[in-house]
């Protein structure tokens, strides 16, 4: 193949072109193609897919983070269980409503029981909370120290909770031989509100809502 063989090419007469000729031209007009079909079809194309790819790792990323969390929802499932049944004890040590004239006699009995003297036993206004209600006592005891000690043991023993708040305890007298002691203290008992007093506080929260 030489140069005169382009210099003179015929294109009103290609079938008696060279062989090297006629195959040059057409890988030329190959390139032309492959370049016009990259412009006008294929480059939209190749961006598609490039975000078709995009696109396929970010699901992968979604689909192995959710396969992650689905093995550990068995281990969720039996933590709410523990929960549930530790909140279910928690909640049979407060009373229900009924049972609080009941847990305030408990709480008498046990100062009686040790001997010990009641100069005051006054239950307050109980303070409401999201599910449960907690009654103040004032109680004001006179006794020894032993037994005003045993009072507060059998206290943390009932089974309904019952903490001893502000104590204050103080001899009876300045006599050193008198060995009574007097104690003050606020007792607080809970109690859990029943489904009306429920429904009465959330019907109560959305009418405040509501102003």
């Amino acid at each position: 193949m030489k140069l005169d063989d382009f210099n003179n090419i015929d294109f009103k007469n290609t079938g008696s072109m060279p062989m090297p000729v006629k195959l040059v031209l057409l890988s030329v007009l190959f390139l032309i193609l492959v370049g016009l079909g990259y412009w006008f079809l294929w480059s939209d194309q190749i961006a598609d897919i490039d975000q078709a790819k995009a696109k396929e790792q970010e699901l992968r990323q979604v689909f192995l983070t959710k396969k992650a969390q689905a093995i550990k929802v068995e281990a969720y499932k039996q933590q709410m269980l523990d929960i549930e049944k530790t909140f279910g004890a928690l909640l049979k040590q407060l009373p229900d409503k009924s049972q609080m004239d009941g847990l305030l006699t408990d709480i008498n009995q046990a100062g009686l029981g040790r001997g010990l003297e009641f100069e005051l036993f006054k239950p307050g206004q109980e303070t409401v909370a999201d599910f449960y209600a907690e009654m103040p006592i004032q109680i004001k005891i006179k006794g020894n120290y032993h037994d005003i000690g045993a009072f507060a043991t059998d206290i943390s023993k009932l089974s309904r909770i019952v903490t001893l708040n502000d104590l204050s305890i103080a001899p009876m007298s300045k006599d050193a031989k008198d060995s009574v002691l007097a104690m003050e203290a606020t007792a607080k008992t809970y109690r859990y509100l029943d489904s009306s007093e429920v429904a009465a506080k959330k019907a109560a929260a959305m009418k405040d809502k509501q102003k």
